[in-house]
């Protein structure tokens, strides 16, 4: 997550640009698809979810698919 730069935007339990991961998993929690839709999400960047602010596209060569599947699932559980 620091590689990828997620630290520069978002904290565990507050918002600073972007969600808390404790708020990403609130609003997640029991959702169908929701770590493919997060990956989707932390793939392509967008906008609207969690406020104005948008956020950019995380790119394979920032983070592996390998990590940030470990990185969506341990959000996840939070």
């Amino acid at each position: 997550m620091n590689k990828a730069g997620c630290a520069g935007c978002h904290a565990i339990d507050k918002k600073i640009l972007g969600p808390s991961y404790t708020e990403v998993a609130k609003q997640r929690k029991g959702e169908q698809g929701a770590a493919a839709m997060l990956m989707k999400k932390i793939r392509e960047g967008g906008a609207g979810a969690y406020g104005s602010i948008p956020m950019p596209p995380i790119s394979a060569s920032q983070i592996s698919d390998d990590d940030l599947k470990a990185m969506v699932d341990w959000v996840l559980a939070k």
